[in-house]
């Protein structure tokens, strides 16, 4: 950073790292004139804990629950780009009742983050009031996937091979009521939020780049929907049971704060069409494949036979041998396009795991937008990004 000119005032401000409208340990140092940004410099890594470092250690198997933390709002949404990595290098085929469970607990914790989104998108801007209701709406969400899953935000429910257990009795009435009752929310925060004229003062043409800068910039997921290509990798790169659904891409016009925001709300709504059709054709069979690498193996039958003993065993605390070779997997996750790519020496641990997160490429873009606005400015367009940091750090 440098003197912006030799005949003007100007100062350093650090925004962070423990900032409330920065979303974690993020900091971000400003050059200001006045109350404009002339530079800002983001400074990441106080969120660090060598995620990818970690999958080089754990087995194939117990690593599952370090990818919840990965991008900690999204839950099983970490699970699964790497466990389809894992069953691609393995051979291993999903049964199809497995795969549209996968599939409606990832658009539940969709749906979980974003509610977090708008809550805190409106709370950074000054409206204190809608965070209160979204997250009483999220603690709804919760107590379906804490009664499916048997925990809340990090349940670490995929499993190599399928889940970790049927569906409870009852699971089907617990949606429903849910599907029932988001969408009148969803329009009493349209009338108190997206129609607020100050709040459309502080985020309409605030922090907007075009579809070209998106791409160049590696913008994925609502971010880039917001400049209006219509590209989602369900739809397009259709994993799971996705091309057996029917729902739209969201998209906006501007690529500004505002849009960014009303497209998460259509996902929202988009994910409970998601879910209706996941309640209303969920197929019958097993949820996990019969396969000898699937881990664990089915508990209820390590009672009956000792080889069937010594191979859960022997599984859960080694690990399956996964043949060597390489594979990628990616998903649409919360808040763009979530990778894994994972190489296998043969062994019961990963050679290398490498994560693409979503959030580290979009704070890239801060500096970019943030030059010439005020701090004010600044605060919206942070919020509008929809990142946490240990989704940029790992």
């Amino acid at each position: 950073m440098k003197r912006h000119s030799d005949h003007s005032d100007f100062m350093f401000l650090n925004l962070g790292p423990n900032h409330p409208s920065v979303h974690g340990v993020f900091r971000i140092v400003l050059q200001l004139e006045g109350e404009r940004i002339v530079d800002a410099v983001p400074d990441i890594g106080f969120h660090h804990r060598g995620a990818e470092k970690m999958g080089e250690r754990q087995s194939w198997h117990t690593y599952i629950p370090y990818t919840d933390r990965v991008d900690y709002l999204g839950g099983v949404m970490n699970n699964f780009p790497y466990v389809m990595a894992v069953e691609t290098l393995a051979g291993i085929t999903v049964p199809p009742r497995a795969q549209m469970i996968r599939v409606m607990l990832a658009e539940l914790f969709r749906i979980a983050s974003h509610l977090v989104f708008y809550g805190t998108m409106a709370q950074d801007v000054g409206q204190l009031s809608p965070v209160f209701y979204m997250f009483t709406d999220r603690e709804k969400v919760f107590s379906i996937i804490e009664a499916i899953c048997g925990f809340r935000m990090h349940p670490a429910w995929f499993r190599i091979g399928g889940v970790a257990m049927d569906l409870p009795t009852g699971w089907d009435g617990l949606i429903r009521a849910f599907l029932d009752y988001l969408p009148k929310r969803l329009d009493e925060y349209d009338a108190m939020v997206m129609r607020n004229p100050i709040f459309r003062a502080r985020t309409q043409g605030i922090g907007a780049y075009t579809k070209a800068e998106a791409v160049e910039w590696g913008v994925t997921g609502p971010g880039l929907r917001a400049c209006g290509l219509e590209w989602d990798y369900r739809k397009y790169a259709p994993y799971a049971c996705y091309d057996q659904l029917d729902f739209d891409i969201p998209t906006g016009r501007n690529g500004d704060c505002y849009d960014r925001i009303v497209v998460h709300i259509e996902e929202i709504r988009q994910s409970l069409r998601i879910i209706r059709q996941c309640l209303e054709h969920m197929p019958s069979g097993p949820v996990k494949a019969d396969h000898p690498l699937t881990t664990p193996p089915p508990k209820a039958r390590t009672m009956h036979d000792i080889e069937t003993l010594i191979h859960h065993f022997i599984n859960v605390s080694w690990g399956p041998v996964i043949p060597p070779g390489e594979a990628r997997a990616c998903v649409e996750a919360t808040k763009g396009l979530n990778s894994y790519s994972l190489i296998s020496d043969g062994g019961t641990t990963s050679y290398r795991t490498r994560i693409r997160t979503p959030s580290f490429a979009h704070l890239q873009m801060i500096p970019l937008l943030s030059r010439g606005t005020m701090i004010a400015d600044l605060i919206a367009i942070v919020g509008s990004i929809d990142f946490v940091m240990a989704d940029v750090d790992r």
